[in-house]
């Protein structure tokens, strides 16, 4: 690891917290004018997932940090007018297409990539190259369909070839039909301005260092490194360079790094009271979450039901800055379930149901019920229901 020079600043815990809020778009007035594509151009990127409870997630990280923006708008801001596209980052994700050269080094290392979970058989790329000159812009299922006859795994020679393409940047995803990805040729999708792999190893990770340090306002090593999947040692290399500067965090016990615009001024502002997403930037590392909000969230989706402690798909509650509980939601028709609640405390209670009610609106809910006997702390069940009501 890299010797750390002295600490440019020494943090107290909830300024870091504060810090990392107002960095993530928590704190202060959201800037509504930038809208969904501000949001996605402030975060550098906002991960997919296929699982869809109140929306999906992608829909969830602007809809927590502007309110309630409709919810075609935040499908218009993504796939229309090549703005953004699909790629590798913290994990399958929507980037600004600016960032399209930064990821250069990523496109490089998947071309040099000896070993793959699919053969491809021979042919099967350039046919599918062939097919998107030729007929312009398809899904998986228009260039020969997305899968064999065996399990979800056992993809087409088609599916296999156009993702194997997309890793290595001649195949790029500006739009999406109905949860489909569209596959298109990137020198016809990307802005020949960016179109080119120029950039360097060393400065792909340098800019990718630096629009981290800035998403995150401050964080460890670990923290910025995993934003966009860089390797620890990567990091090392270039963090001087990318111009963070280091600093300590009261409690944390492990070096730190902290955009200097966040360090410039004070944060302060209207704190928003929300449902996360568990795939929102502000919480998806577990370490960092416990660090800054000594919250430990898991996400259950994939543990056996019995075995879940606050449901399948438990949304975390932000409010005032902090974490002070969870819902995990379903709608039932008009209705938006919390089919179970986990409160902290009854000063958590207000929170919980303004953030339940501002989805349900959301998401076209004309109520919201909650399971009585699955209120982490019973005595309060009928205080939150007149809340709710």
């Amino acid at each position: 690891m890299t010797t750390v020079p002295r600490p440019a600043a020494e943090l107290s815990a909830d300024e870091a917290r504060r810090i990392a809020l107002r960095a993530q778009g928590f704190l202060g007035a959201p800037d509504r004018r930038a809208g969904v594509r501000g949001v996605l151009r402030s975060l550098g990127q906002v991960q997919l997932d296929t699982i869809s409870v109140l929306a999906r997630s992608h829909e969830l990280i602007p809809y927590a940090r502007l309110g309630a923006v409709g919810r075609p708008a935040v499908e218009d801001a993504y796939w229309t007018g090549a703005h953004a596209f699909e790629y590798w980052s913290h994990a399958a994700c929507v980037l600004p297409i600016e960032e399209w050269p930064h990821f250069a080094f990523r496109r490089r290392a998947y071309r040099g990539r000896p070993q793959w979970h699919h053969e491809l058989s021979a042919g099967a790329y350039d046919k599918v190259i062939d097919q998107l000159r030729d007929e312009g812009p398809r899904t998986a299922t228009e260039l020969g369909g997305a899968k064999n006859k065996g399990e979800w795994w056992d993809w087409s020679d088609a599916k296999i070839a156009v993702e194997r393409a997309l890793m290595y940047g001649e195949v790029v995803v500006v739009e999406r039909r109905g949860w489909k990805r569209v596959y298109d040729l990137a020198e016809r999708a990307v802005p020949q301005a960016l179109l080119h792999d120029d950039l360097d190893d060393t400065e792909c990770v340098r800019r990718l260092v630096r629009q981290a340090g800035e998403a995150l306002g401050v964080g460890t090593r670990a923290d910025i490194a995993d934003y966009h999947r860089i390797k620890g040692e990567q990091f090392d290399a270039v963090v001087e360079a990318a111009g963070l500067v280091p600093v300590t965090v009261a409690g944390w016990g492990k070096p730190a790094w902290a955009d200097p615009a966040a360090l410039a001024t004070e944060p302060r502002g209207r704190h928003r009271t929300t449902l996360l997403s568990p795939f929102d930037s502000l919480i998806w590392e577990r370490p960092r979450t416990e660090r800054i909000f000594g919250f430990t969230h898991r996400l259950e989706a994939y543990v056996p039901k019995q075995k879940r402690v606050h449901g399948y798909f438990a949304m975390p509650v932000l409010a005032g800055g902090r974490l002070v509980g969870r819902v995990d939601p379903a709608r039932e028709g008009r209705t938006l379930v919390a089919r179970q609640v986990t409160l902290d405390g009854p000063k958590a209670v207000p929170a919980v149901a303004a953030a339940l009610r501002e989805a349900a609106e959301w998401v076209g809910c004309d109520a919201v019920s909650v399971v009585p006997e699955r209120v982490s702390h019973p005595e309060l069940t009928p205080e939150l229901v007149r809340a709710l009501a």
